[in-house]
């Protein structure tokens, strides 16, 4: 079971977080009782600017049902901008993969993305569809988890693995509580597209990066840390200041017990892709798992280029260290990422 490809796409408007200040500052004007306060939030989160999938002017009126049909209309041309990359880098044509992945959290659609992007991309009509939906930023490796496990079974078929996240278009614009203060400082748009081969895939040398072990862990009552709540008004974050707590006192020991059963210790980890939550989780992270933010440098070098991504930020973590970090061969990695359940999943992956 190996990782081949991964490759991303972002839409065309990109803005700084000094622009993006200036413009909720605008917005909200009175209602946020101290504009200091709105600048410090989004100053600590550690993003230098995101993507967004309109220009920013575009969402002062945007009602719930106009922004999901933005989000179904630009999921399609980034997903299918994204898988266009990864089969591309993977040298394999859009009708070889037997099964698509489909995962994100800010839109909703029937028939899914997945479906509307097999006439577009020329894939298999016989290809198995799996869309996830409620995963949030844990599905990105959740989605590798499960793609594993399909060509676990299916040894000489491909898979795609699709996240399409468009934070922006969830934006509650008469909210400013502290969690949706932080969210809009946070969260960006864009996609990643992932291609897993099975180990007897016949056009695939036997290249990539092998998953060999995941671990799926749900933490019992902690369904309101993390998630949304969704209204006539679309989708209004949860977050919890638990999150922090959660992790580091429940991760650290699902590491161990992953590595244990590889005969493997946290010493023989060399490199680690872990999903972009934010300086608090990224913090709380390294703290569980008695890491330092070096060994956690890709995963700060996407959040400060881009934000959150939710399900896609772990897949643009693991194409940064694909193409510009890449381990020495024979050396192993933890791929991980946290959601709503609460829950978490990891990946262990040897170069």
């Amino acid at each position: 079971m190996r990782i081949i490809s991964a490759a991303s796409a972002f839409p065309e408007h990109y803005y700084t977080q000094r622009q993006l200040i200036d413009a909720f500052l605008l917005h909200w004007g009175p209602l946020v009782s101290d504009a200091r306060k709105l600048e410090l939030l989004h100053h600590n989160v550690g993003v230098d600017g995101r993507y967004l999938a309109r220009p920013i002017e575009q969402y002062v009126n945007l009602k719930f049902g106009d922004a999901n049909n933005i989000w179904i209309e630009t999921a399609q041309r980034l997903g299918a901008e994204a898988v266009t990359k990864a089969l591309a880098l993977a040298g394999i044509p859009p009708e070889r993969p037997g099964a698509i992945i489909f995962t994100s959290v800010t839109g909703i659609s029937s028939p899914s993305i997945d479906a509307l992007l097999v006439n577009r991309l020329g894939l298999s009509p016989h290809i198995r569809r799996t869309p996830i939906f409620g995963l949030g930023c844990v599905a990105g490796a959740a989605g590798l988890a499960r793609a594993a496990d399909y060509v676990k079974a299916y040894p000489d078929q491909y898979v795609i693995l699709l996240s399409v996240e468009l934070c922006s278009l969830t934006l509650q614009r008469d909210d400013v509580s502290p969690a949706n203060l932080i969210s809009t400082g946070l969260f960006g748009d864009g996609a990643a597209a992932v291609i897993i081969a099975g180990d007897a895939c016949p056009e695939s040398p036997q290249r990539g990066l092998q998953i060999i072990d995941t671990s799926p862990t749900f933490y019992p009552d902690t369904e309101d840390v993390m998630g949304w709540a969704i209204s006539e008004k679309g989708f209004r974050i949860v977050l919890s200041p638990a999150v922090p707590e959660v992790i580091a006192s429940n991760v650290g020991k699902d590491l161990d017990a992953l590595l244990s059963r590889n005969q493997l210790t946290r010493a023989d980890i060399q490199s680690w892709i872990l999903h972009t939550g934010g300086p608090k989780i990224l913090r709380g992270t390294q703290q569980a798992l008695g890491i330092t933010e070096t060994d956690l440098a890709a995963s700060w070098a996407c959040l400060r280029r881009m934000g959150n991504l939710s399900s896609a930020s772990v897949l643009m973590v693991l194409e940064e260290t694909m193409l510009n970090r890449r381990p020495v061969p024979g050396t192993w990695s933890i791929l991980g990422a946290m959601g709503p359940g609460f829950c978490s999943e990891l990946l262990l992956l040897r170069w």
